[in-house]
């Protein structure tokens, strides 16, 4: 078993910036990419990020693409997603996610950790 918990969730001004964390317990070794994904009220879960523990690869949809930065530190089994220049249509609960393929597909993604809101302000 693997468990994900984020934090760094909260409100926030378009054009500003907020930091996601997902720390990761367990059997992490079992485990090859790390996610992040979003899900608006009334919307179905999309991807938003992907990177491998290696730390080798990256994927991000296009939406956030220039803006969202995702990066993993080994040593603290924990990945962040750096988020800036906000606007109010990124505001969802965000989930993190661990898998052992890269992929934008939700059901690729084997744990999920409980989601911290996002909220982005006009």
């Amino acid at each position: 078993q693997v468990q994900l918990v984020e934090s760094g969730g909260g409100l926030v001004q378009a054009g500003g910036s907020l930091r996601l964390s997902c720390a990761a317990s367990g059997r992490t070794f079992s485990t090859y990419v790390m996610g992040w994904f979003r899900q608006a009220p009334g919307k179905e879960r999309e991807f938003v990020a992907a990177i491998t523990w290696s730390g080798g690869r990256t994927d991000y949809a296009d939406s956030v693409k220039g803006r969202f930065t995702i990066s993993g530190d080994n040593a603290k089994s924990t990945v962040y997603l750096q988020m800036n220049s906000l606007k109010p249509a990124d505001t969802a609960v965000y989930y993190c996610a661990a898998g052992t393929v890269v992929a934008r597909a939700s059901s690729a993604y084997r744990y999920w950790g409980q989601g911290t809101q996002v909220t982005v302000s006009s």
